[in-house]
């Protein structure tokens, strides 16, 4: 028999070295699903059998809407190859939808998209003019303001009377009118002529798609 001890009655250091080859070994399926569960708390919406009440109510293409047995929801979305996916938490019962879940995520991305673009913050642009611009550069302006316009911003123009210049205001009123007249296709006015000390402005806004159906309609 190999003797593991020595005349100390102490483990030998062929022991030592069979111990020290013990490394601990990474359990690679619970860190999958360790991943795989933090990926499905980030989800937004609970799906399939993340679902955890008793009944729902089912909407969809190519079912029947009601009230069903979640086990019986599930069914449904299964033999379909699709996800049960619980859209409105706080009705009574959830409200659950048959659908592919890629898909329906994809949809709900593109309606924020949209909604974002709506929300688009209204920047106001300014363009300065002297009682004395000449049509060029009245006609410069006008195509930066109906590019503002566009853009969905509003824009101020306004006529800056200096020194002896301020005799000039009836010529500072109408640059503005033509102004207007220039961007009409596009905007119209939201604040009409106002004068403060030596400035007369005007504020015009982009038209809205219902200002434009009613004039295609005149």
């Amino acid at each position: 028999m190999k003797n593991y001890f020595n005349k100390n009655n102490s483990p030998s250091h062929e022991d030592d070295e069979f111990e020290s080859t013990n490394f601990p070994i990474k359990n690679s399926v619970n860190s999958h699903q360790s991943r795989h569960s933090r990926k499905e708390e980030n989800e937004p919406y609970r799906i399939n059998h993340r679902i955890n009440t008793p009944e729902v109510r089912l909407v969809g293409e190519n079912v029947k809407n009601g009230i069903y047995p979640l086990e019986e929801a599930l069914r449904i979305a299964e033999e379909q190859g699709l996800d049960l996916v619980e859209i409105s938490p706080n009705a009574n019962p959830p409200v659950c939808k048959v659908i592919d879940y890629s898909k329906f995520k994809y949809e709900q991305k593109k309606k924020q998209k949209e909604l974002k673009a709506k929300t688009h913050k209204t920047v106001v642009k300014e363009l300065r003019f002297g009682p004395n611009t000449d049509d060029h550069d009245l006609d410069f302006k006008i195509r930066h303001a109906i590019n503002f316009l566009k853009e969905g911003n509003k824009v101020r123009a306004y006529v800056q009377f200096v020194g002896r210049s301020i005799s000039y205001m009836e010529q500072g009123e109408e640059i503005l009118n033509r102004f207007v007249a220039g961007i009409s296709e596009v905007g119209k006015i939201e604040q009409g002529i106002t004068k403060e000390g030596r400035k007369m402005s005007i504020l015009v806004t982009p038209k809205t798609a219902a200002d434009l159906k009613a004039e295609s309609k005149k």
